[in-house]
């Protein structure tokens, strides 16, 4: 069953928050990427705040996560990625998706940083049209709102803890 998402009213970051999202399929991954960037503004972010790098395909977010990741000069607080990956007739979406989930955990773990990962592989486009374009499913609504409670979390950890 389709779970609707349920936004809660989420903090805004201090620092930006990075959306690295896949022009491949853009149609949904507009729709998920204006979901994100509804979530991030109602939290009180402003656009500047919001750094979005597009990407020709899902297989090239993780590259762009690690640079993100990396970078001094805009630091991000944390890095949604979205993108969608529909399934054909032959393993190339699964084999993008299983070497995307593994890279994006990777990089999380090695910056320390809350990478969401919202690169969905769905069987058709009716599951893409729920899950991007309606907004009680937004997977990118969701992603934004999940994005900013790590960043909550990490700021209330350094608190105590650092």
């Amino acid at each position: 069953m389709l779970k609707e998402i349920e936004i809660q009213q989420p903090i805004a970051s201090d620092l930006p928050v990075g959306i690295i999202a896949s022009k491949y399929n853009n149609l949904f991954v507009q729709g998920m990427l204006d979901g994100a960037k509804e979530v991030l503004l109602k939290s009180g972010m402003t656009e500047q705040k919001i750094v979005i790098v597009r990407v020709p395909g899902a297989y090239e977010i993780p590259l762009m996560a690690a640079k993100m990741a990396m970078c001094q000069s805009n630091r991000v607080a944390a890095i949604i990625c979205l993108g969608v990956v529909i399934e054909g007739k032959t393993a190339h979406a699964r084999l993008i998706s299983e070497a995307l989930t593994y890279e994006l955990s990777r990089l999380q773990t090695t910056h320390g940083l809350p990478i969401v990962h919202e690169v969905l592989l769905l069987q058709d486009e009716l599951q893409a049209r729920q899950r991007c374009l309606d907004k009680k499913y937004n997977r990118g609504s969701e992603a934004a709102q999940t994005a900013l409670e790590m960043v909550a979390v990490f700021k209330e950890f350094d608190a105590r803890y650092s």
